[in-house]
């Protein structure tokens, strides 16, 4: 079990970006194109957006700009209902950017401006120390692990949210361009020593071993493997595995189902729903997300997520 809700909140570390998508299919950015956006986005916003969307108790810690990005991220997840008085604002540096185009197989082009950016002046301040000392559930996501300037705050609240009693999920979402730093290897593990739920795609278990038995014994006690169109499966020790169908939808853009699942299954584990419905929560928070254009802007409330499972069709 992850720790109820009531404790304190689930928090999120790292970076907080917004996102311009390309209107064409194609290959990369080297010819001028039309864009839309610009959207809030960065993996960890998204995942602890959709926290407080369905109902659960949540805060972040990041930095952007002074600009426009910057505020379009606060406000959206002020609105829906983070925490956000550990957000830090940099005078200097712009807000992180990450240009999007998909190619005709489905992958994607990524542009990302992180380290030059105000997501990479992450760093200790009263309300980040405030933040951390109360919360009660700790996510980690993989694409923070390569933000060094992030990586002694996350360290810090392993510690402390375990200390206290709380808990730690992880996904170890990590894409090959955020891939510098050769201290992610011990990060991860150090990360994996700590944590209670994890929650990788297929792809993802490979980074930290495929065997949910050895992932046990190690001190894991939920491990929840999304899987596309082929839906969801959670394994626990010493019970039957739960499996959850995917839905059946229209993919309009595909970034952010994963941190939308994510982020809906930790909530409502943490609400006292059992695994196979908050299972079902995240799958149709992962798939409604998919039919809108932007990376958090298909994250669902509750009562939005109960009329997409009730009308809409699932694989068998």
């Amino acid at each position: 079990m992850l720790a109820p809700d009531e404790l304190g909140p689930t928090l999120c570390i790292g970076e907080i970006l917004v996102e311009i998508v390309a209107d064409t299919v194609g290959q990369g950015f080297t010819e001028a194109q039309a864009l839309t956006g610009p959207f809030p986005s960065g993996a960890p916003a998204i995942f602890i957006d959709q926290c407080g969307r369905i109902g659960g108790s949540a805060a972040m810690i990041g930095t952007v700009g002074d600009d426009d990005f910057g505020r379009l991220n606060i406000e959206r997840l002020h609105r829906d209902g983070i925490d956000v008085s550990a957000i830090a604002v940099d005078p200097e540096l712009p807000t992180g950017s990450a240009f999007v185009r998909y190619r005709p197989d489905g992958s994607r082009d990524f542009v990302f401006n992180l380290a030059h950016s105000a997501a990479a002046r992450i760093g200790w301040t009263d309300p980040v120390r405030r933040i951390i000392d109360r919360a009660a559930h700790l996510h980690v996501m993989g694409t923070a692990l390569a933000m060094t300037p992030a990586w002694p705050l996350i360290d810090d609240a392993l510690e402390s949210v375990r200390a206290r009693g709380g808990t730690v999920s992880f996904d170890p979402n990590l894409r090959k361009e955020l891939i510098t730093d050769p201290q992610i290897g011990p990060r991860i593990q150090r990360v994996m020593a700590m944590t209670n739920l994890l929650l990788p795609s297929e792809a993802e278990l490979e980074l930290v071993g495929t065997d949910p038995e050895r992932l046990f014994a190690q001190g894991i006690s939920e491990i929840v493997v999304k899987r596309g169109a082929a839906g969801a499966i959670a394994y626990r020790p010493g019970e039957d595995p739960v499996a959850s169908p995917a839905f059946v939808v229209e993919e309009r853009d595909p970034t952010g189902a994963g941190d939308c699942f994510g982020g809906a299954y930790v909530a409502c584990r943490r609400l006292g729903l059992t695994v196979q419905r908050a299972l079902d929560y995240a799958s149709a928070a992962g798939a409604r997300n998919v039919t809108f254009i932007g990376p958090m802007e298909g994250a669902g409330t509750r009562a939005e997520l109960d009329a997409f499972i009730a009308t809409t069709e699932r694989r068998t």
